[in-house]
């Protein structure tokens, strides 16, 4: 089975609340997908991304009868500190965590759409670079930035990554990206609705590090 439909987000209800417990569930998965990628380089992003959810994870399980939702967890510190909030707790933690999940997001659509350099097909710079200049450069200062730059020169062959997300089975390239569609249904309903819920609480920060 594929990496991605093993840990399949779940649909998200009309009111598009995002039950906690589900979510954590499914993004714990999330970190084996830079394993995917090869360079040790991308472990800035899985590290990174394992720290959030480790941070919203221990704010649920202080009190999972509150914390049903991820809108209760960011409402309830935006009035226990109104001062600090949103740079403050899980709401600091899911504001970095969505962006490294947009990240995913783009790549795998990129490559879902069938965009390449043509002068290198079997590449997935493109993919990477477009990915990362749209959901992580911005907030990112000079040093992470040419960390980065190594990370997009050693991002693996297209053939290779996909290997990986298929567990290493031999899946033809059409059915992979198949799957990787089938994944983005719900994966990108989910960080969208926490783009948006972001937006609605006015939870965005703009700086970089």
């Amino acid at each position: 089975m594929s990496l991605l439909l093993d840990n399949q987000f779940n649909e998200l209800p009309p009111d598009k609340a995002i039950d906690t417990k589900l979510f954590l569930d499914a993004v714990s998965h999330i970190p084996a997908f830079f394993d995917c990628l090869g360079s040790s380089v991308f472990s800035v992003i899985k590290s990174d991304i394992n720290g959030n959810i480790t941070k919203i994870k221990a704010v649920y399980l202080k009190d999972p009868a509150k914390y049903v939702t991820l809108q209760d967890i960011v409402v309830a510190e935006r009035e226990a500190h109104a001062a600090e909030w949103p740079k403050v707790g899980a709401t600091l933690a899911l504001m970095w965590l969505k962006r490294g999940l947009r990240f995913i997001q783009i790549l795998l659509q990129s490559l879902a759409d069938g965009e390449r350099d043509e002068n290198n097909p079997n590449l997935i710079k493109v993919n990477v670079t477009k990915a990362y200049e749209q959901a992580l450069k911005r907030y990112h200062g000079w040093v992470v930035q040419k960390i980065f730059n190594v990370a997009l020169v050693a991002a693996p062959y297209k053939s290779n990554f996909l290997n990986a997300l298929s567990k290493g089975e031999e899946v033809k390239e059409e059915d992979c990206l198949a799957n990787v569609r089938q994944f983005l249904v719900n994966y990108t309903a989910t960080v969208d609705a926490i783009y948006e819920m972001y937006t609605d609480l006015n939870a965005e920060l703009d700086y970089s590090v």
